[in-house]
């Protein structure tokens, strides 16, 4: 197995503690609960947190962040080591700690102390930058890019994981992430809208995060930004159309590190080799794990330490809470659990599309269309529509009729005729309805139907969404989302004819 890519982190290191008990009573004193026989816990936070769990994915990993010789600072260095080599820039105070206080594991309280910020930048770190085969830039506000932005600024990170609290990323970025909330307000200093505007339904945020992606990408000069979208996944821009990664499930553990899990699986998957979007899709799969898990809650001290060992003084951290993410919108694969994409449904034949499409928009929810011929059902459509599903409150495909069909795919197509190719995507779980249209393309039947979403599956490389500009008419937006390799109609049947199984 090929060795993993090296990896350097700048940032600002916390460090994090957890104090999980039971509150089964008030205090007699006030209306707050007193929370008794508490566990405590500490971890890596802030950038520490995504260094380390990048060492936990088996790579060298160096970071570069402000520390001092305070007791938090010795006891984050002996977390980390010997796993992550540390290079310490000057402080000017304590090493910030993060102390949640948990009862039955839900959030009560978090206590925050410590000042310390990166002072200047040394030699040595400048070195360890300029020499870096691949850099994860993990902004908490701290100081530690801002003292390097010089050397950043001609050795460009991969992944730039901002804080409102910190500086722009540098030009030429590779890969930005912000959680949704930090997208909305970054876009919003950008324009001069002071209160970044108010989250709407599921249709609506879309559509304003594709937006807001795509002013931050002309803004930051950076290659694509990817807006991280708690149960929904991640949006990924370039500017122009998005594409939608979706989670491949829902959890309502704790969604805590979850911005650092996925920011460092995106550097490590890209020091690697990997394409953007597949950087994209394999960070949000891990970080959506990650939150199943537990979160870094779930995290040991150390190999064969306990909390105490490391340290007796306070501190812990909701490790993307500071970006606003910690069991809030923004933590990838954090939320509601599975939506209807994933709960079968009984079938049922007579739903009519636009009395559907008035239910779901009366009652305030997102309507999501999908279309195309779907004369093969195979892996790639059942994937690409159970995606699509979550997305929204109902879905709606668009099918090709026979006639159509046969104009686009020539003689011979399609293989099912068109009442077998309704009944079998009517008896998917993740499908609500299906509408049919005879034209070419599906453009009058979505002026009538105006959903909130339309999907298509594809990828960057030959992305057309020329359904774009019609949904823009009515506040639409239209996403790509991943596209399974090598499933289409056309290649099984080339592979059936030619007798083949692979």
């Amino acid at each position: 197995m090929p060795k993993k890519a090296p990896l350097v982190v700048v940032g600002d290191a916390l460090l994090d503690r957890d104090l999980t008990g039971r509150a089964d009573r008030l205090a007699p004193d006030a209306p707050v609960p007193v929370v008794a026989d508490c566990d405590e816990r500490l971890r890596p936070g802030g950038a520490a947190l995504a260094a380390y769990l990048a060492a936990r994915d088996g790579r060298d990993v160096t970071l570069v962040t402000g520390l001092g010789d305070d007791p938090a600072a010795r006891a984050l260095r002996r977390l980390l080591e010997p796993a992550v080599e540390v290079i310490a820039l000057p402080v000017t105070g304590p090493l910030p700690e993060k102390t949640r206080v948990l009862a039955q594991g839900h959030p009560v309280l978090r206590l925050d102390r410590g000042t310390g910020r990166a002072r200047e930048a040394t030699a040595k770190a400048r070195e360890a930058v300029r020499s870096a085969a691949a850099v994860l830039v993990s902004d908490y506000g701290r100081g530690a890019a801002d003292a390097l932005r010089d050397v950043l600024t001609r050795r460009r990170p991969l992944v730039w994981d901002p804080h409102p609290r910190g500086g722009h990323p540098v030009p030429g970025t590779r890969l930005v992430s912000p959680a949704r909330a930090e997208a909305r307000a970054f876009a919003a200093a950008v324009a001069g809208d002071g209160d970044g505007g108010r989250p709407g339904g599921r249709g609506t945020d879309l559509r304003e995060a594709a937006r807001e992606a795509a002013a931050l990408v002309r803004h930051w000069r950076a290659a694509a930004v990817a807006v991280t979208l708690g149960s929904r996944g991640a949006l990924l821009s370039y500017g122009d159309h998005p594409l939608l990664v979706p989670a491949p499930a829902g959890h309502r553990g704790d969604s805590c590190g979850a911005g650092d899990r996925f920011a460092a699986t995106a550097a490590g998957l890209l020091a690697d080799g990997a394409l953007v979007e597949e950087a994209v899709a394999g960070a949000v799969t891990a970080a959506t794990a990650f939150v199943g898990a537990g979160g870094a809650g779930a995290l040991a001290s150390a190999p064969g330490r306990t909390a105490h060992d490391a340290h007796g003084a306070h501190g812990a951290h909701d490790a993307h809470g500071a970006h606003g993410a910690h069991g809030a919108e923004g933590a990838v694969g954090a939320g509601e659990g599975p939506r209807g994409g994933d709960t079968p449904r009984a079938p049922d034949d007579a739903v009519d599309p636009f009395e559907l499409v008035a239910r779901v928009r009366a009652t305030g929810g997102t309507v999501v269309a999908a279309g195309g011929c779907f004369d093969l059902l195979h892996a790639g459509h059942v994937g690409l529509l159970q995606a699509a599903r979550r997305i929204g409150d109902c879905l709606v495909v668009c099918v090709n009729s026979d006639p159509s069909v046969r104009r686009r795919k020539g003689e011979g197509r399609p293989v099912n005729p068109l009442a077998d190719r309704v009944r079998v995507l009517r008896a998917l779980a993740c499908v609500d309805a299906v509408a049919v249209f005879d034209e070419d393309t599906p453009e009058r039947l979505l002026a009538e139907l105006r959903p909130d979403v339309w999907v298509k599956g594809g990828d960057y490389a030959g992305a057309e969404l020329p359904e774009a500009a019609l949904l823009e008419e009515w506040g639409g937006q239209a996403v790509l989302l991943p596209y399974l390799d090598g499933r289409s109609s056309t290649a099984l049947m080339a592979r059936a004819a030619s007798g083949g199984t692979g």
